[in-house]
């Protein structure tokens, strides 16, 4: 039986002295997760210890082949779709491929994976497009507006009427300046491996990456009373992604409020996890360990959980027989200013 619950709040907070000049920004978060392979009746997962902390998230599994013949399968790892969009949203290494600086291990040696990255627009792929003409695949760079403008204009015509870019027109207080923007533009990129799972035996994979944190800073949102219509919603939403309880809000309100940030308590972490991607493997997962990291005492965190146990200072636990996931993960970290 899964031991996760959504409505069941968890609240792991420290004293509240203490605090860090954070730049006063706001980031958006991409949902990562764990590995992916084609569905097996025989392969097993015995075992997925998760570790989740702001600055690195580590996987360890422990597959077993149940079959009486090896089972050879291609294993991937998604990386989170980037679309242009206006909204700043946290890339650990943006201007590397490998923007997560993702690692996989196999029974202890270094798995040297395969990258496929594809773009679309529009329900269409538009990769072989974007490279003929040398325009970076990934929408979010300088280099790849750069590139856009400097285009022939028929190119530019083109990639407009196809729906992968569009012009942006405005004043930068020289004269009105016109720029090809990414439109509807989304990049896909997997890395992936064909995996041996011998017959009968145990095998440990082993991967860790850093994760897109959403970033912002906020005063006691979570406490305070909506005055509008979308801040009710917000407080709502906020208050269901991340289990927010009473006693959650109760510490938010002790918190001194920060003068150098307008009167803000805190800088606030959003991290998401795909936990659902555990349903490909057979059955359900044997042994199931989840490790939160909230960074530092004096931060508070917020997620969705049974069973809680705290294992340190920073760290909170969840274990888990037979367990099946059945919804993912949003952790919410607060760190006082």
């Amino acid at each position: 039986m899964s031991c996760w619950k959504s409505a069941l709040a968890v609240l792991l907070t420290a004293g509240l002295a203490g605090s860090a000049a954070i730049a006063n920004d706001t980031s958006a978060a991409l949902g990562t997760g764990g590995l992916q392979f084609v569905q097996s009746d025989s392969v097993q997962m015995r075992s997925e210890d998760l570790f989740v902390s702001e600055r690195e998230i580590r996987v360890r599994y422990v597959f077993r082949n149940t079959a009486d013949r090896d089972i050879t399968s291609i294993v991937a790892f998604p990386m989170p779709d980037i679309a242009f969009t206006e909204e700043e949203i946290d890339i650990p290494n943006r201007a590397a491929d490998n923007f997560l600086d993702f690692k996989t291990v196999v029974n202890g040696q270094a798995v040297d994976a395969a990258m496929e990255r594809r773009v679309f627009a529009l329900g269409l792929e538009r990769t072989r497009l974007l490279e003929d003409l040398k325009v970076p695949l990934m929408p979010l760079l300088r280099e790849t507006a750069s590139a856009l403008d400097a285009l022939p204009e028929e190119k530019k015509a083109d990639l407009v009427s196809l729906g992968i870019a569009r012009v942006e027109e405005y004043d930068d207080g020289k004269g009105m300046q016109k720029h090809l923007i990414p439109f509807n533009w989304r990049l896909k990129t997997t890395y992936f491996w064909s995996q041996t799972f011998p017959a009968g035996k145990d095998i440990v994979i082993e991967h860790r990456y850093r994760p897109s944190v959403g970033r912002s800073v906020q005063g006691t949102r979570y406490n305070a009373v909506p005055t509008t219509p979308g801040e009710a919603e917000e407080l709502r939403r906020m208050t269901t992604t991340y289990c927010i309880d009473g006693t959650f809000k109760a510490a938010v309100s002790r918190a001194p409020k920060a003068k150098s940030h307008g009167g803000a308590a805190f800088s606030e972490a959003r991290i998401s996890y795909v936990l659902k991607t555990g349903s490909n493997w057979l059955g359900s997962i044997s042994d199931f360990t989840l490790t939160i990291d909230k960074g530092a005492p004096e931060n508070l965190v917020s997620f969705c959980g049974a069973d809680v146990k705290k294992t340190g200072t920073t760290t909170f636990q969840i274990k888990a027989t037979h367990f099946y996931p059945q919804q993912d993960l949003d952790v919410l970290i607060l760190k006082p200013l």
